[in-house]
């Protein structure tokens, strides 16, 4: 099972992690909001393991934003059009 498994979001959403600082992280949200798009945000500096989790996604580093799919594949700071196009 992997590691990702509790975060995958359902059809037609993605889950994004997150912090409250992170200035990508809040164009990315309002790109989405705008969009119609549909998130669940998780702060990595509140959710227990995630950081980790993110961290082992992107080679070691905690990037955010780092956007899960359904499918189980994640995507790093990706624009709003990147995200629409993987969730058609």
């Amino acid at each position: 099972m992997s590691a990702l498994a509790p975060f995958l979001p359902a059809p037609g959403s993605v889950v994004m992690f997150s912090t409250t600082w992170c200035g990508y992280c809040t164009r990315l949200k309002s790109q989405l909001d705008r969009a119609g798009v549909p998130y669940t945000e998780v702060n990595i500096e509140e959710v227990e393991g995630t950081a980790e989790l993110v961290a082992a996604v992107n080679g070691g580093n905690q990037t955010v934003p780092t956007v899960v799919f359904p499918d189980g594949t994640t995507a790093t700071n990706p624009s709003v059009s990147a995200v629409q196009q993987r969730l058609v």
